[in-house]
């Protein structure tokens, strides 16, 4: 499938004029309170939490490229609210309740990033939808009714979610061979670079200093070392997510996974007429390899998915470019679910990375002893959970003691990655294994393939 840009960060750039012109670097050693590593939206929510809690903070963020560079102007602009990490898995060190009360922070998001963008004033076209899960098959049709059910038995409200029959799940999208689908309610469709954008402008106004153009070379208790100047602090903030590889000492801290999306030209209307999806929901499918999409504010489609997963040796990609073979599977997912889009071209395709720890669930901390913070690993859940992350972030530099502190997430310890080459074995293996359980689901089998087990096994996910 030819397209027409491919890289260039991502679409939500071009959606707003073009990358953006960099902020001046850091002028050389400088000392303060605060000091953020990186200018997404873990690094931009904690500097304004905290900024809003203490306006006498200096608080200063360096940022190697500009703010909203990573996956906050790079995602699928799903602000979820969602807990997708292993319950049982945070249950080692916590109890349930305390699971549930970490679950429903996380809900939470969703007001809370939608209250700070009307009282901000940050256009980033965000509107109030549904997540609908479709399944084309008897087996992800199992799966989403487990799903469904397991949300029931971990306190999820009823009245937030619901089984579709496929005939009220094609009223709702006219997705090809739909058996059935399961919505959550009270989620919100984003342009991911608005907000971050956005954020980091009011940010600014509040005083904090963002240098972009500062690539940070290292970092100890007290001292983070850049190729512009050292910028002495008692406090730092590691907020580098997917790129947290690239720090000397964290190469095996979080696994930069690969995410990609492709968006096409806008519908026209009597497409849409067709395909329905009046309720601009965001999308997916309960397939093991899934994907994600949304319909944009001028009636565009994005539909994203894992594409090659992983670059050997943490690498990551140059400015969003991604491989032609992930922009054909992204466009045969989305001509496989709507056929209505064979015709329209495809504008623009990108990728990014996402963090993931060991264990696959994300972690918030901070050291009193050396003062060093972070948050992230957040599986592809960023754009919500990056907004509790600056809260918790926040109460953890001030020393109060609140509800945000003593989730379960907090100051978990997670052991590194396997070195190479067996952690691209192992993940590419997984993600091969996911297309051969889909592939034979899709061929007939009746029940969840095994081979998915079998994949989950190999780098516990």
């Amino acid at each position: 499938m030819d397209v027409t840009t491919n890289g260039n960060i991502s679409f939500w750039y071009a959606d707003i004029g073009g990358v953006p012109q960099k902020r001046p670097a850091l002028p050389g050693d400088r000392e303060a309170d605060v000091c953020i590593i990186g200018a997404g939206y873990t690094g931009l929510w904690t500097a304004y939490y905290l900024k809003k809690a203490d306006p006498s903070l200096d608080i200063v963020v360096v940022e190697r490229e500009f703010a909203g560079f990573g996956g906050s102007g790079r995602n699928g602009g799903w602000l979820s609210g969602g807990f997708g990490w292993s319950r049982e898995k945070y249950l080692k060190t916590a109890t349930r309740g305390a699971v549930v009360d970490m679950q429903r922070a996380m809900a939470g998001t969703v007001d809370e990033v939608i209250r700070v963008a009307e009282a901000e004033g940050i256009d980033a076209d965000i509107l109030r939808v549904d997540n609908i899960t479709v399944a084309t098959n008897r087996p992800q049709l199992e799966r989403a009714r487990e799903e469904y059910q397991f949300y029931l038995d971990w306190e999820m409200p009823a009245d937030r979610m619901e089984m579709l029959s496929a005939e009220e799940a094609a009223r709702r999208i006219r997705i090809a061979g739909v058996e059935g689908a399961f919505v959550i309610r009270d989620m919100a469709r984003v342009q991911p670079a608005k907000l971050v954008r956005g954020l980091a402008n009011v940010v600014e106004s509040l005083g904090v200093r963002i240098f972009e153009g500062t690539a940070v070379n290292g970092f100890t208790k007290g001292r983070v070392e850049t190729e512009r100047g050292t910028v002495r602090a008692p406090i730092i903030i590691r907020a580098t997510e997917g790129f947290t590889a690239g720090l000397p000492g964290h190469e095996r801290t979080w696994l930069p996974l690969n995410s990609a999306q492709i968006v096409t030209e806008p519908l026209p209307e009597a497409v849409w007429r067709e395909i329905g999806w009046e309720g601009h929901e965001l999308l997916g499918d309960a397939a093991h390899a899934y994907c994600y999409a949304q319909r944009t504010r001028e009636g565009r489609i994005t539909m994203g998915g894992r594409g090659v997963p992983y670059r050997f040796g943490s690498r990551t990609d140059i400015d969003g470019r991604t491989q032609q073979a992930t922009i054909d599977a992204l466009h045969a997912i989305l001509t496989r679910l709507l056929p209505q889009t064979k015709s329209l071209k495809i504008v623009h395709a990108w990728c990014g990375v996402l963090g993931v720890p060991r264990d696959w669930c994300t972690t918030a901390g901070f050291d009193r002893e050396t003062g060093i913070g972070w948050a992230g690993g957040y599986v592809g859940l960023g754009v919500s959970s990056s907004n509790l992350a600056g809260r918790t972030l926040t109460d953890l530099v001030l020393r109060r003691e609140t509800e945000l502190t003593g989730l379960p997430w907090v100051n978990r310890t997670v052991r590194p990655w396997e070195p190479e080459p067996f952690r691209w074995l192992g993940v590419h293996s997984m993600y091969q294994l996911y297309r051969m359980a889909d592939a034979r689901e899709f061929g007939g089998l009746q029940h969840t393939s095994k081979l998915a087990a079998i994949a989950d096994g190999i780098t516990g996910h």
